[in-house]
């Protein structure tokens, strides 16, 4: 249930952006979200629409996601492969000695401002 609190953070990064460059509404925002991030879209979606209408700001934006897949790194081989369709064990080498590299951030990406 982190949804609730990334949604919070959001909501006061997104309300002082505003406030810092004068900006009276929020159109959109953009979020890159990870493959493994934890973070559940439906229930992400639902915090977001019932935070936002409690940020003047925000109370008619639309939130947009797009994922980042996971890619993982062996440091055994030298490869880069699909974390979720392989786990953490290397496809090529079957080494244990693997990394994520990405796929479990959280991003802005991009404010669309309204005038």
């Amino acid at each position: 249930m982190h949804e609730m609190g990334i949604i919070l953070n959001l909501a006061k990064t997104l309300d002082k952006t505003a406030e810092e460059h004068h900006i009276a509404r929020i159109g959109s925002v953009t979020l890159q979200i990870g493959e493994v991030s934890g973070i559940v879209t439906d229930y992400f979606v639902d915090c977001w629409d019932y935070f936002k209408v409690r940020h003047p700001v925000l109370k008619e934006s639309q939130l947009l996601l797009e994922t980042i897949p996971a890619k993982t790194w062996c440091n055994s081989c030298r490869s880069v492969y699909e974390t979720v369709k392989y786990g953490r064990e290397c496809p090529y080498c079957h080494s244990s000695e693997t990394w994520l590299l990405q796929g479990n951030e959280c991003v802005i990406k991009q404010i669309e401002a309204e005038d």
